[in-house]
């Protein structure tokens, strides 16, 4: 079996057996993990554009020749391979025919894909409070089986009560007016539901002590978030650790960093860097093999996880 074989019967391990899919019930002919979660376009460009990929490179074909076959340029099916656009169904069965793709059951996967890329997701209604560099960030958290990350000045998003995030978002959205803060807060709430869905994501924070000491939103908000925080220990797929003051210095002084993995194993996992008016994701195999070792480096350097809650406790007596 090729690779892209392997990929497609990971994520459709039954395709072609149950008949069309019907769009509007949300179910399809497939049973694999795509087909599971219908939480937006992101994961099904990412793993389209890796099958695509695979089928060009073993046809020996370069990314300008199927740029020509569908009258587009070669960057298009650069970005198109790295899942950053939508793609049309007509385009990807020509890329198809090109790559002489001709069993059923795999042009079907590439072109209920295709469908997907373009399908709408939950948070489009809030593009008005969401920017676009977030979008791509919210597609994946939606769909992760592990979230990873460090935070040093807040309470990371999905662990934050309502109103801390508040406070967190009056911060640098204060002048926005109330109907706007209120829909941003809405999409941070919602983001916490794959907290308690089934089959949640199996996630595992570091926060810096300076974030849990910091009184965002007064002394009241920061009680009850603290509390939260012990509550949310309490969850068998949240691991929560805290790096002291008394480490010193390390190497994600710079800021926060987060760091998904996807449910396809053959997809990489996606490093996210937010900044103060955008984001960045590294890409490089060096790049994300170095944020993966800094994020090994704070889990072995902060309190274990056992110790938590009793570190949480010691805090929340403080203030």
């Amino acid at each position: 079996m090729v690779e892209s074989d392997r990929l497609r019967a990971r994520l459709f391990p039954v395709a072609g057996q149950e008949g069309e899919m019907s769009a509007a019930a949300g179910r399809g002919p497939h049973s694999g993990v795509l087909a599971t979660r219908r939480t937006g376009p992101i994961l099904p460009r990412l793993v389209l554009g890796e099958m695509l990929r695979r089928l060009r490179e073993a046809q020996g074909i370069s990314a300008g020749a199927a740029g020509e076959a569908i009258r587009a340029s070669e960057s298009k099916i650069n970005r198109l391979e790295l899942g950053r656009v939508g793609v049309k169904l007509r385009d990807v069965a020509d890329l198809c025919t090109l790559y002489g793709v001709v069993d059923h059951a795999e042009r079907t996967t590439l072109l209920e894909l295709a469908r997907q890329t373009n399908l709408p997701a939950w948070w489009q209604r809030y593009r008005d409070v969401v920017p676009t560099w977030f979008e791509t960030y919210l597609g994946l958290e939606q769909d992760a089986d592990v979230i990873r990350g460090y935070e040093v000045q807040f309470v990371p998003g999905l662990l934050q009560t309502a109103a801390y995030a508040r406070a967190v978002i009056e911060l640098s959205h204060g002048s926005d007016g109330e109907e706007k803060i209120e829909r941003r807060l809405t999409v941070r709430m919602r983001r916490q539901q794959i907290l308690h869905r089934p089959g949640p994501p199996r996630v595992w924070m570091v926060i810096d002590e300076a974030a849990l000491r910091r009184p965002i939103g007064g002394r009241a908000t920061m009680f009850a978030q603290l509390e939260h925080l012990i509550d949310i220990c309490e969850l068998p797929h949240v691991t929560i650790q805290v790096l002291p003051f008394r480490v010193g210095g390390h190497a994600a002084g710079g800021g926060p960093i987060s760091v998904l993995r996807l449910p396809a194993p053959e997809l990489p996992d996606v490093v996210y860097l937010e900044q103060l008016a955008t984001a960045v994701y590294p890409d490089k195999p060096s790049e994300l093999e170095y944020y993966r070792h800094i994020m090994n480096r704070l889990a072995v350097q902060a309190e274990p996880a056992s110790a938590a809650p009793e570190v949480l406790r010691q805090i929340l007596s403080t203030i």
